[in-house]
């Protein structure tokens, strides 16, 4: 195997969340699938998400300054496969509201709105640095990714 496809495999089995991050161009949603996700600082409340170079998204997220972070549940798998492809109809039956400016999916159990604080090249994508100016929770279980699947976190038993 090549270097790029250990790494690949190697990826593979790290187990992400899954989230969709979402911006507005005017009036109309645009939204992506994202794995690479994470929190960057507590003092002050700032993320990360990496976005592919190409994506329409990421032309919304340079022009607006903003995005937005739906952390997914293990019960929005077909939204998470939904926002995962191309086009420009992903918000089609998807309810939703404007929040700080952002689209937020209706049901997501994670919330942030986010300002742009940095956008960093990173090979094929753009990590894109967010200051948190809003975030909401509520309980569920985890849309998790792992070895090209959905799943969700299993606790393990306690000693």
């Amino acid at each position: 195997m090549s270097p790029s496809e250990t790494f690949r495999e190697v990826m593979a089995g790290v187990c992400t969340p899954v989230s969709v991050i979402t911006a507005l161009d005017g009036g109309r949603p645009h939204g992506t699938t994202v794995s690479a996700f994470a929190s960057l600082s507590m003092a002050p409340p700032m993320v990360l998400v990496s976005l592919d170079r190409g994506s329409d998204l990421l032309a919304v997220v340079r022009a607006t300054g903003r995005f937005g972070v739906n952390v997914l549940s293990r019960s929005q798998h077909a939204l998470a496969s939904a926002f995962a492809r191309k086009g420009a109809d992903k918000f089609d039956g998807v309810p939703w509201t404007l929040d700080c400016g952002v689209p937020r999916i209706e049901g997501a159990p994670g919330w942030l709105a986010c300002e742009v604080t940095r956008l960093v090249p990173g090979g094929d994508h753009v990590v894109a640095m967010g200051t948190v100016v809003e975030a909401e929770t509520r309980p569920a279980d985890p849309l998790t990714y792992h070895s090209r699947t959905f799943g969700t976190h299993t606790p393990l038993p306690a000693r």
